[in-house]
Parts: C-alpha cells; sequence; structure tokens
C-alpha cells in the first residue's frame, strides 16, 4: 500500500470520527430538548386544561425568562435535527482545511449561531405570546380561545407555504451544499456568521408553522411532534417544495372551514 493510498484511508478516517463526534453531539442536543418538553410540556399541558378558570400566571421578568426558556428548548427540539446534515457537511469541508481540533470547534459555533437565531425568534415568540394574553386569546393551556384567530392563522400560514420568501428560504434549507458553496466564511468568526445565516433561513422558512403552536397550544407535544416530523420531511426529502404546497393547500382549507364554521 502506497504512501498516498494510507493518507487517503487516515483522512477518510479521521472525517468520518469528526463527523461521528459532531453528530453524537448534536444528537445529544436534541435529545435533552425533548426530555424537558417531554417531562414538561404534557403535564403542564394537562394540568392546564384541568383547570379553565384559573387565573393567568402574572407577567413578571422571572415568568418571562422562563417563557423565553420553554420556547428557545422548544425550538432546539424541533430545528436542530433538520439542520444536522448541513453542520455535518460544514464539519467535513472544515476538517479538510484545518486541523481537527479547529474543525470540530467551528462546527460547533456555527450550530452555536444556528442556535442564536431560533433564540431571537424565541424572544418574539414571547412577545407574542404576551400580547395573545393580554387581550384574552389565549387559554391557560396556551392555546388560542378564538376559533377566528385560529382560522385566520391556518390560513395564513398556509398562503405563506405559497409566497416566494418562503421558496427562496426552504432552498437553502433543503440543500446543504448549495448554502456552503454561496455563503462560505473563512475562520471561527465566519462560523458563527454562517450558522446566523442558516438558521435565518430557517426561521424565514418556518416561522409561520411555529406560529401554529399557537392553534393547538404551545406546549401540546402533540402537535409539537406533528410540527417537528413536517419540517424535517420538508428540509430532508427531495420533494421538499411540492410537500410544502401540499402542506398549504391542506392549511388553506383547515383554516377557511374553521372559519366558516365561527363565523
Amino acid at each position: 500500500m502506497g504512501k498516498s493510498t494510507q493518507g487517503r484511508l487516515m483522512l477518510e478516517h479521521l472525517l468520518h470520527r469528526d463527523r461521528l463526534i459532531v453528530a453524537i453531539g448534536t444528537a445529544a442536543v436534541v435529545a435533552l430538548a425533548w426530555a424537558y418538553l417531554a417531562s414538561g410540556a404534557g403535564m403542564d399541558t394537562e394540568m392546564m386544561a384541568d383547570m379553565p378558570d384559573m387565573a393567568p400566571m402574572p407577567w413578571t421578568p422571572l415568568y418571562a425568562a422562563l417563557l423565553f426558556v420553554m420556547w428557545w428548548v422548544m425550538m432546539i427540539a424541533m430545528m436542530a435535527p433538520s439542520a444536522a446534515p448541513t453542520v455535518l457537511l460544514y464539519a467535513t469541508v472544515k476538517r479538510k482545511q484545518e486541523t481537527a481540533s479547529r474543525a470540530a470547534i467551528d462546527a460547533w459555533i456555527f450550530l452555536a449561531g444556528y442556535l442564536v437565531t431560533w433564540a431571537a425568534f424565541s424572544v418574539v415568540a414571547v412577545l407574542a405570546q404576551w400580547a395573545l394574553e393580554y387581550f384574552g386569546l389565549l387559554s391557560m393551556a396556551m392555546a388560542s380561545t378564538s376559533a377566528v384567530l385560529g382560522g385566520i392563522i391556518l390560513l395564513a400560514a398556509g398562503l405563506y407555504q405559497f409566497t416566494p420568501l418562503k421558496h427562496a428560504c426552504l432552498r437553502y434549507c433543503e440543500s446543504p451544499l448549495l448554502f456552503l458553496s454561496r455563503h462560505w466564511r473563512p475562520g471561527t468568526r465566519g462560523a458563527f456568521r454562517m450558522g446566523l445565516r442558516h438558521g435565518s433561513y430557517c426561521v424565514g422558512c418556518c416561522w409561520f408553522l411555529m406560529v401554529l403552536l399557537f392553534v393547538g397550544g404551545v406546549m401540546n407535544l402533540a402537535w409539537i411532534i406533528g410540527i417537528a416530523l413536517y419540517v424535517a420531511a420538508e428540509k430532508l426529502l427531495p420533494f421538499g417544495q411540492r410537500l410544502s404546497h401540499a402542506a398549504g393547500a391542506i392549511l388553506i382549507l383547515s383554516g377557511t372551514i374553521v372559519l366558516a364554521r365561527a363565523i
């Protein structure tokens, strides 16, 4: 076996090892997030549903911070799995350019940038939740109390699936190679900026799907799992654009039916 062959095999081994480390780390983060949701989401929703006349929690800085953590962990659980292919491909490319330790660190920084974007979304979600509670449009189970509002959200989410912005964002989310080739930035700062950019595309792609949680219940595990599975399918399957249109049509039909019954 020649030196060139040995070198190639060693490089392949290192690439495989680095991808495995990043994959296991990402899976651990996702598992912890889902463990949090499974231990608290279903129990809290059931308890709140059994006490519909209970006064809403007062909005204090601590309560707002707890809600932010809840939303952010939920976004990590729902969105990190579909971002894993991009993170893994980024780690592979970096490993060919730099040392193993540097590549792994930058891959984690890329993921951190991605999650920071969803942290920003979580802040907006908390503000939206406060507004809905203030106007009496959200139940103790954190679900819409207005059929009209629920129908409007369903209808608007369906229409958004057909917009150019949705299509443009989904294009980068479903193709890690396209994203990396168009938005590559060198260095550690570049890794964070790329994570922010990729997260921005994913927020642009999926933010209205997350708003659907206000229809079924923010901490309703069935809705959380269903939306998470759909997001993964839309981004990872080869027919994501067609799936997006099909989901949009279903949401439009559902919203129309809900509004027709409510009016």
